[in-house]
């Protein structure tokens, strides 16, 4: 009896996972290890001579489930960081709503803002008739944040001196001339986010400016819908502190 009992467990334990498997094929479908398996146990059988279409099929719907796999683990993680750079925005656009004070209001841009936002350096520029080419009037107390200049400078230093079209919103690695606004100390300042403001009927154009020493943080390929957004809550708020 002792001989006749392993061949007996033998095919209870066969019957048992032949059993499970009819019950439940999905078990074998979704180890994709085991259906690797299965495959290539079926072409040696039946010889190196044969194309097994299904075989083939089978490796092309995987490579294709391998790549919506990546872009599906890519759209998540995009969606968390568009998730963090949303509530970055707004708790920079609170910090600024909270002030009662103009000087507090732009010095809260060049402080709280920028450390909220993971930005480097923030300029406010305002053009004046009162400044030219090569002086301009400092502000006391501002003038880590605000700098003035000639009339005309904002459109000559978004579009680089050519006559192009451009956004409200530019994004590029910094070029020359931006010591006229981040000063001739700040060459360290690789990448640049240029926000045009408009402050309402009879000023001047503005523009907003933020720095980054990484030369990638501001990439014209970069979505501008958050800084967009942003420019426009700020020029509301200067047309009322102006006001």
């Amino acid at each position: 009896m002792s001989s006749v009992e392993p061949e007996h467990l033998s095919t209870y334990a066969d019957d048992d996972w032949r059993d499970r498997i009819i019950a439940d094929p999905d078990l074998v479908l979704d180890d994709r290890d085991l259906m690797r398996a299965l495959i290539a146990a079926n072409d040696r059988q039946m010889g190196g001579n044969i194309v097994d279409m299904r075989g083939i099929a089978m490796e092309r719907l995987e490579n294709r489930l391998d790549r919506l796999e990546d872009t599906h683990r890519s759209v998540i993680a995009a969606a968390y960081e568009n998730l963090a750079g949303t509530n970055q925005m707004h708790r920079a656009i609170l910090s600024l709503l909270d002030q009662t004070e103009f000087t507090a209001f732009l010095t809260t841009l060049a402080t709280d803002v920028a450390a909220t936002l993971r930005i480097d350096r923030v300029r406010l520029v305002l053009e004046s008739p009162e400044a030219t080419a090569t002086a301009a009037p400092h502000v006391q107390k501002l003038e880590d944040v605000l700098t003035i200049v000639a009339p005309g400078f904002v459109e000559s230093y978004i579009t680089a001196g050519r006559a192009v079209p451009h956004r409200q919103v530019t994004l590029r690695q910094v070029g020359d001339g931006s010591a006229a606004i981040f000063g001739a100390d700040a060459a360290w300042i690789k990448s640049e986010a240029l926000m045009m403001l408009d402050l309402g009927p009879g000023r001047l154009p503005a523009m907003l400016v933020m720095g980054s020493e990484d030369p990638h943080q501001f990439r014209p390929s970069q979505g501008t819908d958050l800084l967009t957004f942003f420019a426009g809550v700020f020029e509301r708020l200067m047309r009322r502190w102006l006001d």
